[in-house]
């Protein structure tokens, strides 16, 4: 009978440090991503809020509004960052802005775009 190998066996360590390194690469990047991720989704959800009171809420109560909470969630939103379109019976909210990720060696600009439309009652 022939004895077997132990690289035969497929009981290499190489992989299972490859799967290690980039299990940790993977959890960097999510560890610095979906931080952004949630503060953006709190801007949109006022974003959306203020599109649906915008029969009772002024355009700069709105930008307010908008600006207020961007600053609590430290995003970077700027207010040419923000257009509101009214016109008789429908409101349009378009927030732009980018926000940069960092990580060792290199800058990652997300962009991010809320958009929100409802008619005004």
């Amino acid at each position: 009978m022939r004895r077997r190998n132990r690289t035969e066996a497929g009981e290499g360590r190489g992989g299972c440090l490859v799967g290690v390194v980039l299990l940790i690469v993977v959890g960097f990047i999510a560890f610095k991503i979906i931080p952004v991720k949630v503060k953006a989704a709190e801007v949109r959800a006022v974003v959306a809020d203020e599109s649906k009171s915008a029969g009772t809420h002024s355009d700069e109560r709105i930008r307010k509004a908008i600006l207020d909470e961007a600053a609590h969630q430290g995003l970077p939103v700027s207010d040419d960052s923000i257009q509101i379109d009214r016109n008789a019976n429908l409101m349009r909210i378009t927030v732009d802005y980018t926000v940069p990720i960092v990580f060792p060696g290199y800058t990652y600009q997300m962009h991010l775009h809320h958009y929100a439309e409802n008619p005004i009652f």
